[in-house]
């Protein structure tokens, strides 16, 4: 299980003291093993980024009231937003490098390791695409359905299997009886939400790729707006105006193909 549990309230009830917001990590990694310390790979150091980015929300929070305060009560749209933005920074190899080092001798990792580390990202990356198409289609066209049968049902995945399937699945295949997300864990009609908080993700880290991510003091600057708009303002702001005022203009999907190699490195 990996989760950041918090209470983000700058102010608790009336006629209570005021009390600071409150983030915790909860993740499992790779344990100690003859007396050497917990050597975390790559995919278990990318949770602990995304994890963070959920803790940050929380206690950068500059809501009063703490039903809107940090990850409270941001639509489900964004809530990924700030956990995936926090991924984007192990691309950056200074990022990396300032702490992914040999534990004996402080030797940093190969940089030919982590070029082939950031590539496997990529692979199949226009797959991936498609696969997650496919389910968030079928899972908005399945919940549309003025009328739910057996034939109604398979008819609507025939038609999404057909724009969204490079290899259409086998006469006997019976996905949909083990989606779970269709009705489970709060994603009922709301699968979608996955890419699109890549989306928003990419998008918002490309404006610290343009201002230039070794210049400190543009980093500075982006920083404290982010902090300020999508950490600070929770649930308070609806999220795409929260974008808005941190990006000064809506999403786009740019960032996100470039980053998995679907267009051109800028």
């Amino acid at each position: 299980m990996n989760e950041c549990v918090g209470r983000s309230a700058l102010l608790a009830g009336p006629g209570e003291a005021a009390r600071n917001p409150v983030a915790y990590l909860v993740c499992n990694q790779s344990p100690p093993i003859d007396g050497a310390p917990s050597l975390m790979t790559f995919n278990e150091v990318s949770t602990l980024f995304h994890e963070f980015g959920h803790g940050l929300q929380h206690m950068l929070t500059r809501v009063d009231h703490g039903g809107v305060a940090g990850i409270n009560g941001v639509e489900w749209d964004a809530v990924e937003l700030p956990s995936q933005f926090m991924e984007n920074w192990l691309r950056h190899k200074p990022t990396l490098w300032s702490f992914a080092r040999h534990f004996q001798t402080g030797e940093k990792l190969p940089e030919a390791t982590v070029d082939r580390v950031l590539d496997a990202q990529k692979f199949r990356a226009g797959t991936g695409f498609m696969r997650q198409l496919y389910f968030a289609s079928l899972d908005l066209a399945l919940h549309g359905l003025s009328e739910v049968t057996p034939e109604a049902v398979e008819r609507v995945r025939e038609d999404i299997v057909a724009r969204y399937t490079i290899v259409p699945p086998l006469p006997e295949d019976r996905f949909l009886c083990q989606f779970g997300h269709l009705f489970a864990g709060g994603y009922a009609a709301g699968y979608y939400s996955y890419k699109w908080a890549e989306v928003l993700s990419a998008d918002a880290f490309g404006a610290f790729e343009e201002a230039g991510l070794d210049d400190d003091a543009a980093m500075r600057e982006v920083g404290t707006r982010f902090r300020d708009t999508v950490l600070g303002l929770g649930g308070s702001v609806e999220p795409m105006e929260v974008f808005r005022r941190f990006r000064g203009r809506e999403p786009e999907t740019e960032a996100l193909l470039r980053h998995n190699g679907l267009l051109p490195a800028a």
